[in-house]
Order: structure tokens, then sequence, then C-alpha cells
């Protein structure tokens, strides 16, 4: 149930343009701030939230665009932790079941669905291999009735004949087949699309939004930023401040040390794969407790992961996959498949990197997914380590640690009851008067996008032939979402960008309507 909405006011409140950038980042240089947040992704964008719903004064601050980091490179799985459970540890998979609950009952509920998942029993998974997973999935259920998650939102785990599961799975190879194992997980529509959301409900409780804006020197008391749009720069003002920048947070606070680990996914073609509405999960030979994804996503598109690599050296901006990456995953999947997948069937790639704490003398694959909330010398807190389904954990952590740390005067953690933007009890987001795809990723606002296009039945039109992103979805990202350029429109709040070639398609038309869109902008 969802019991705190955005606070009173319209739409106006939460949305982010470029307009309310210039406005915000003028007042941001002639007053104090009670938390100045440093990292616009999944982590940051929570804190500016948690922070912002306790009443305090809060600004964010992102060098390029909200999700621009390892938040956009996921999985984009809310799951309940069936690694952690493998290696024993039954605390994390706990705190993953509690903070999914949350996600797919009261906060976000129009973002993540139930994803049915199966793991094929092929000769080469033996006896003993099905047990101790099947038993894992059964600690898994537990941990979900711990977490009161409902057995209608994700239902519990069973053991399926090979004719269900082919029928699940079209693609999957029928020989040696005996069954397969079923269980349910969350699935996010576009975890860039929880950022923005978590982003805008912040800026509804009064939060500062300022992406393009990087900071240059850190302090406890504020930081030295540059407008990336304009060059200026000025000083930000604040009583307490957290470091929320992931992979990069070393490059702030020196004394946290950080090992990145590369997790590449390959964008697939789905039908090729022979996917439908249930993703594999397959045990890894020669490892134990670690799994291939196979998972449906969008337009006929497949997500193929996961690697678990050392990514030592510089931090790239955006990280690339490499050859031995795609080869690995291509080959670890073969043998489940009807069809093996090719390289003519990769539509696109993608790697984020984790920001794991470093722990000398292990490999990245051990290193805890636990996160750390560290606060340097001078007082500026860290947080670091972590995963996506548990950033409000993080984030209530993190701004615990702040307060405490500068003495300011704060209550307790509010955000396992705010309703992100576009929230609404599952059972009502089916009467919306909107096309299902676009209540998928707008949620109750997908209903204001299709009054646009009543209004104007141009804006009903997709872009470009190919596509269902439409003209209406653009001026909206613009309008309301933050996004500047139409880098962001295609790479972050539609996500065209996984796969190179229609990205290229829809670049020309979808640039024009961002230009329009930026021109008809007026101040909040």
């Amino acid at each position: 149930m969802i019991t705190t909405p955005l606070p009173a006011g319209s739409l106006r409140a939460t949305s982010l343009n470029a307009a309310r950038l210039d406005a915000e980042l003028t007042a941001s240089a002639d007053d104090e701030v009670d938390l100045l947040v440093v990292g616009g992704g999944v982590t940051g964008a929570g804190i500016a939230l948690d922070a912002a719903a306790r009443g305090l004064s809060v600004a964010l601050v992102e060098s390029r665009d909200l999700a621009w980091g390892t938040s956009r490179w996921s999985s984009k799985l809310v799951h309940g932790g069936l690694r952690y459970l493998a290696h024993g540890d039954v605390a994390l998979a706990h705190e993953s079941a509690v903070e999914r609950n949350v996600l797919m009952t009261r906060t976000a509920p129009h973002l993540v669905r139930s994803l049915p998942q199966v793991t094929p029993l092929h000769s080469g998974v033996s006896r003993r291999q099905e047990l101790t997973v099947h038993a894992g999935l059964r600690a898994g259920d537990a941990l979900r009735r711990v977490a009161r998650t409902p057995s209608d939102v994700l239902p519990s785990p069973r053991r399926i004949p090979a004719a269900e599961a082919r029928a699940l799975i079209p693609g999957l190879r029928g020989s040696g087949l005996r069954g397969g194992l079923l269980h349910f997980d969350g699935q996010l529509v576009d975890d860039a699309r929880l950022v923005v959301a978590l982003a805008r409900t912040a800026a509804g409780f009064g939060a500062r939004v300022l992406t393009r804006t990087t900071v240059r020197e850190l302090h406890a008391d504020g930081a030295d930023v540059v407008d990336e749009r304009s060059g200026e720069s000025l000083r930000i003002r604040a009583r307490s401040v957290v470091n929320a920048t992931g992979v990069w947070a070393g490059e702030l606070v020196p004394e946290v040390e950080v090992t990145p680990s590369r997790g590449s996914h390959l964008v697939v073609d789905a039908e090729a794969a022979g996917l439908a509405g249930t993703s594999v999960v397959a045990p890894l030979a020669g490892s134990s407790g670690r799994f291939l994804l196979l998972l449906p996503m969008p337009d006929g598109r497949g997500l193929l992961g996961l690697t678990d690599e050392a990514a030592p050296g510089p931090i790239p901006s955006v990280p690339e996959v490499p050859e031995s990456d795609v080869d690995f995953l291509l080959a670890g999947i073969r043998d489940v498949l009807a069809e093996p997948l090719g390289r003519e069937h990769v539509l696109g790639s993608f790697a984020g990197l984790r920001p794991l704490l470093r722990q000398p003398g292990k490999a990245t694959s051990d290193l805890s997914r636990h996160h750390a909330v560290l606060t340097s010398r001078e007082g500026v807190v860290t947080v670091v380590g972590g995963k996506l389904t548990t950033y409000r954990r993080m984030a209530a952590q993190a701004v615990d640690a702040a307060v405490r740390a500068r003495g300011i005067s704060a209550g307790p953690s509010r955000t396992t009851e705010v309703a992100l933007v576009g929230a609404a009890p599952r059972r009502y987001l089916h009467d919306i008067e909107a096309s299902a795809r676009l209540v998928a990723k707008y949620g109750t606002e997908a209903a204001r996008l299709a009054a646009l296009s009543e209004y104007d039945p141009e804006l009903a039109e997709p872009v470009c032939e190919g596509t269902d992103l439409t003209a209406a979805e653009v001026l909206w990202a613009i309008r309301h979402e933050g996004a500047l350029d139409v880098d962001d429109v295609l790479d972050r709040r539609c996500r065209l960008g996984l796969d190179p070639t229609q990205r290229a398609t829809a670049l020309p038309p979808t640039k024009s309507l961002v230009t329009k869109a930026l021109s008809g902008l007026t101040p909040p």
C-alpha cells in the first residue's frame, strides 16, 4: 500500500528542465543547504530524496546526466539475493528481499514487475546441483514471506516438467532437458527511469537537482563546482556533504579505496534466443553459486550477462565490453539453447563498474557486496559498494551518518512510504487511459502523455520507423525529466542507445524534436 504521496502541488513541482536548472544553480550560489550530495546515480538520487523527505534542504550535483554511470548498466533486476544465499550470506539476502518488497508494493510498483525465471535442468546439471539450487530458491521464498511480499506479487518457486519449461522459454534445448525450476523475482522496466523518478520525487520535496555541474574540489562544508554549460565557477555551501560517486569516489576522497569490478552484458535478438516473457537463469559451469542470465526486455531485445572481472587502471567515462567477455557470455549460454547465439545476434553491449570496497588479496567475484558508509577525517561521508536493489537502505544510512557527523537535527528516514512519481497500487495501473507500454514506463503520468497526443496527434507518431518512441515522449523528457540534449533522451530516458543501429536511425529526427522542445521552455 502506498501511504505517502508527493507533496501537494502540480506536475511543475517535480519537473526537471533547463529553465529550472538555471534558476536553482543561481540560487545555490547565494545560500547554504543542509546537505550537498555529489553523484546523480541511484544512490545519490536516493540520498537526495531521503534527506529532502526529512525536511532538509538539499542540493544534488552531477557532472553529466542522471544515471550516467553504473546505475544504467545493471541487469535491471530488483532481486532477492539468490547469489548471496548461495554464498551463505543470509543477512544480505534478507536485506535485498526487504528492499525488493518496498519497491514492488509501496514506492515503485509501476516500475518493477514480477519476472518469471527458469533454471533449466539439463543433463549437465547434476541431481545434487538441482537439490542445492532448489533449496536456495525455497530459502529465498522464506525470505520473501518474512519481507511480507504477497504471493500474488511473487509466487512461490516450483519444479516444472520439461514441456512447461520449453513452453515458457521456446528457445531452450530440448535434448537432455528433464525439467526446470520456476521462480520469480523483480525486474525494472528500466534502471535509468528509476533514477530519474527518484530525482524528480526529491525535487518535489524541494531538492535542487543540478546536472552538468562538476565538482572541482570537495570540502566538509561544500564544494567548488563548475557549470559545464556556461563554464562559470561557483561555491556551493553546505552543512554536510555526501560523496555518492560510485567508482569515482576515491577521486574526491582519496582515502576511500575502491576496486572496480566489470559486469558486462550483451543486448541480443530475443527472437533468435527464443525468449518470450520468461528469463533463463543458468548455473555457470565450473563455478559455485554463479549464474548466467538471459533476460527478456521490451522491443524484442534480450540481455545476456553477467561477467565479474577486475577492471584495473583509470576509470573510463563509459566502460567498454572486451571481446573476451563477449566470447565468455556466448559460450556460457550455448549449451542451454536449441540454437546457439552468435555474434550476428548481438545488437549491442554495455558494461557497468561495480564500486566494491577494496580488500587486498581477493578476486572481485569474492569481494563483499555489502555497502559501506565511511566518514573522512574532514567529515565528508562516502557511500560505496552495495547494489541497486538496496539503494534506499544505503541512502538512509548515508543521511544518518551525515547529519550525525555535523550535528544536524533531522528525523528518521521516511522513504519506505514515499511513492515515486508515477506510482500507484498495481491494481489501479490497469485503469489508466493510456497504452500498456506507456503505463509500464510512466505509471500514472502515462495519462498526461496520452493527453498530449490527443491535443496534437502528431505527437503520438513514432520518431522513426522501427521504434515505439513517440514525439510526445521526447517532449516529456525535455520538459519534465531533466534531459538537456538528444543524448540524454536516447541513452538515458528511452534507452534506444542500447542498440547502436536503432539509435543511429532515430538520432536525426529526435535531435530536431529536442531542439524545438528546448526552444519552447519557459522558466518554472
